[in-house]
C-alpha cells in the first residue's frame, strides 16, 4: 500500500464522516459520475467465482485462476486495506449510432469502450488525485489505485458499494446511469462510513440473455466466457472456433448487444471526457479498408487505444471472420486475397474461411 508517511492517525467517528461527504465532492470534481464505500467481505462472490472457475468458463484467461482468492480478498492482495472507495466513469461516446453500424455488415464494429483513448492511465490518474487530497485532510493514508490493472473483483466491490446492481448480463447496473460506465477503486487503510448495496431491478426481463449471438449468457448472471464474442474477440489468443465465426457477425473488437438491448440504459449519459471520443473513424470503418493495414499502420492508427492490446495478428483474424460475414463483395474478396499468404498461420486460417465464404455467397 502507497503509505509515504507513515501509519494514519487515528480518526474519530464525525471525522471520518466529514471525509467521506468531502470524497464524493472530490470525486464530482475529478470527474467521475458515482462513487461508494464498502468494506472488504467478499465471501459470497469468492464462492461463486470459484464455482466459476471449477466449471472452466473463464476459457484460456489462465490469470484468473492463477490469482484464485486473491481476487476476492481485498486485504490479501494490499494488506491493511479497511474500504474500497468504487467510481464510475461514463464513457458512451457521441458519433455514429451502435444499432446503424451492427445493422451494416460490411462495416466493423468495434465496443464503444474502445473508441477513444484507453481509459485505465485517465481514471488512475483521477484516482491518484483523490488519493492526494484524501491524504492532505487526514494526515498520512495508506492507498492503492486500481482500474483493471490487478486481480480485483471489480464488479463485487461496485455493487457492494452502492454503484448498481449486477444485472443479468453480468455488467453492473445503475437505474441512474445504466451500464456504460468504467469501474475503478481505491484501496485506503481509512475506516470511513460504508454505503449500502442498492435494490436488483432486472425483475423478470431477460432481453439481454435472449439476445447474445452467441448463447454466452446461460442464464442470470451466468456468462460462459468461452462463448461471449468480448471474449472471443479480444482476451483469445488463437483460433476463433468455426461454429461460432458466424455469430459474431462485424463484431471486430468486443461486443455490446447486451447492454444496447437494456431497458435501464435509457438512462445513461453521453461521455463528457473528451478522450472517449471515437478516433480514427472507428465507430463506422469499412471492413475492407482494415484488412489493408499492415503491423505499423495498425499501432499508429491504435496508439493510446485499448485496441491495440490484441496486436496485429488478432486484429486481422477478428476482420477476416467479419469479411466472412459480410455480403460478397469484390472488394472482401480482393482484400482477402491480399492477406491469404500471411506469416500467421491462424491469419491464414481464418482468411481462408472467409475467402470460401465469400465465394460461395455466405451459403455455409
Amino acid at each position: 500500500m502507497n503509505d509515504p508517511s507513515g501509519e494514519a492517525p487515528p480518526q474519530d467517528a464525525a471525522t471520518l464522516e466529514k471525509l467521506a461527504r468531502d470524497v464524493r465532492r472530490w470525486t464530482r470534481e475529478l470527474g467521475f459520475t458515482g462513487v461508494g464505500i464498502t468494506d472488504v467481505d467478499l465471501s459470497g462472490d469468492e464462492a461463486r467465482l470459484l464455482r466459476w472457475l471449477r466449471a472452466g468458463r473463464h476459457g484460456d484467461m489462465e490469470w484468473m485462476e492463477r490469482h484464485g482468492t486473491l481476487r476476492s480478498r481485498p486485504r490479501e492482495l494490499v494488506p491493511g486495506t479497511a474500504r474500497v472507495i468504487a467510481v464510475r466513469m461514463d464513457y458512451f461516446p457521441p458519433g455514429r449510432d451502435a444499432r446503424e453500424v451492427l445493422s451494416r455488415p460490411e462495416l466493423g464494429y468495434v465496443s464503444r469502450y474502445a473508441l477513444g483513448r484507453d481509459y485505465h492511465k485517465l481514471m488512475r490518474r483521477r484516482l491518484q488525485k483523490l488519493a492526494e487530497r484524501i491524504r492532505a485532510a487526514s494526515g498520512s493514508v495508506g492507498y492503492r489505485a486500481f482500474v483493471d490493472s490487478a486481480p480485483v473483483l471489480e464488479k463485487a466491490l461496485a455493487r457492494k458499494a452502492g454503484l448498481g446492481w449486477v444485472g443479468k448480463h453480468t455488467n453492473v447496473l445503475s437505474r441512474n446511469a445504466g451500464s456504460w460506465f468504467f469501474l475503478g477503486e481505491l484501496f485506503t487503510d481509512l475506516p470511513l462510513p460504508t454505503d449500502s448495496p442498492v435494490e436488483d431491478r432486472c425483475g423478470s426481463c431477460r432481453r439481454c440473455i435472449d439476445v447474445c449471438p452467441t448463447g454466452a449468457i446461460t442464464g442470470p448472471r451466468q456468462l460462459d466466457a468461452r462463448r461471449c464474442i468480448s471474449y472471443l474477440t479480444i482476451e483469445h489468443r488463437g483460433s476463433i472456433p468455426e461454429s461460432l465465426r458466424p455469430a459474431i457477425g462485424n463484431r471486430i473488437y468486443g461486443c455490446d448487444d447486451c447492454q444496447l438491448v437494456c431497458p435501464w440504459n435509457r438512462y445513461a449519459h453521453t461521455t463528457a471526457e473528451a478522450d472517449f471520443a471515437p478516433r480514427n473513424g472507428l465507430d463506422a470503418p469499412a471492413l475492407s479498408a482494415l484488412l489493408g493495414w499492415g503491423e505499423r499502420e495498425f499501432r499508429a492508427r491504435t496508439e493510446g487505444s485499448a485496441i491495440r492490446r490484441i496486436g496485429h495478428e488478432r486484429w486481422l483474424r477478428n476482420v477476416a471472420v467479419a469479411l466472412g460475414n459480410a455480403p460478397p463483395s469484390t472488394a472482401a474478396v480482393h482484400a482477402l486475397s491480399a492477406r491469404a499468404d500471411h506469416p500467421s498461420a491462424m491469419v491464414r486460417e481464418h482468411v481462408a474461411w472467409a475467402l470460401r465464404r465469400q465465394r460461395r455467397g455466405r451459403t455455409r
